[in-house]
């Protein structure tokens, strides 16, 4: 048998507000495997998700298959739009759900890592945000700013996530983001830059891979998802299409399930995966596989 085992190391899943999306899934997957738990949560959202824990009102998510229940080392405020608090605007400084929070960029949170933990504190770092503000415009029809908005939020926070965290890893420490079809094919309707940030997202973990195994000895790779109903996903606003066309046109007639992506994500995260850097990994029902999409009812005509 060769079980997949985290036990002693730490992940900070960056991108988990609620008990839906793929960030929650991975979270329970790596606390299955025996790793702890820290994670990254959006200032304006993170009332409620802390709200949702102290009521109880995610217990059910949170239970593992031994009885117990996974728990959170720590819940940082993190806007990853920020590097730096020199980065981020005076009216979001003095927010309501932000001015409270103290440091929560990305450096913020680095520094927050190694006040509480040490200097080497992390083993697993996983990237599980995207933000387009105009996701549902046409990309002809996307402003300069929503464009780069998407880009930034969505590709290049990665990029500045394995720059400032690289070092806090221990040996063997590997990253890893979340990516999505779009990025090597047309998905119409999934405007505003994103397509293009998902690319951007593939291509850095490639040239990452390199560099950041050159520099600290980590592992960089990407899962890219199949289209699955959280509430980030809805915000699209035709997500339900997109599962009636997957669920018709994959190999494997199967409903896409969160912890597909979480156990994936476990495998990356574990010595099993040792050798495997600089990757898109499928995790998609093998919908990439498909040159032409054909639905049942056209085989019949």
């Amino acid at each position: 048998m060769l079980p997949i085992d985290l036990r002693g190391k730490r992940a900070f899943i960056a991108g988990v507000a609620d008990d839906g999306g793929f960030g929650f899934a991975i979270a329970k997957a790596f606390a299955e495997a025996g790793a702890s738990i820290c994670v990254g949560t959006w200032p304006p959202a993170m009332g409620i998700f802390e709200g949702l824990l102290e009521r109880g009102k995610i217990a059910d998510s949170l239970k593992l298959s031994d009885g117990s229940s996974m728990s959170f080392e720590r819940i940082y405020p993190l806007d990853a739009a920020y590097d730096t608090m020199d980065d981020v605007p005076q009216e979001i400084r003095e927010h309501k759900r932000y001015k409270e929070r103290g440091d929560f960029t990305i450096a913020g949170v680095k520094a927050r890592f190694i006040e509480e933990f040490g200097p080497q504190p992390l083993d697993i770092v996983v990237h599980s945000l995207a933000n387009g503000p105009e996701v549902k415009h046409a990309l002809i029809d996307t402003s300069r700013k929503g464009y780069l908005a998407a880009v930034s939020v969505s590709a290049y926070s990665n990029l500045a996530m394995v720059r400032e965290f690289g070092p806090l890893m221990r040996p063997g420490g590997n990253f890893m983001s979340l990516s999505f079809l779009a990025g090597e094919r047309a998905v119409p309707g999934y405007g505003g830059g994103m397509s293009a940030a998902k690319a951007a997202l593939e291509s850095d973990t490639r040239t990452l891979s390199w560099e950041a195994s050159r520099r600290w000895n980590v592992r960089v790779n990407t899962i890219s998802a199949g289209p699955y109903a959280s509430r980030a996903a809805s915000a699209i606003g035709f997500i339900d299409t997109m599962l009636r066309y997957y669920k018709e046109n994959t190999p494997l007639v199967r409903e896409m399930e969160a912890s597909d992506v979480g156990y994936a994500a476990a495998f990356l995260a574990s010595p099993l995966a040792a050798g495997i850097t600089g990757t898109t990994l499928y995790v998609d029902n093998g919908y990439h596989a498909m040159a032409m999409a054909t639905s049942p009812a056209a085989l019949h005509q």
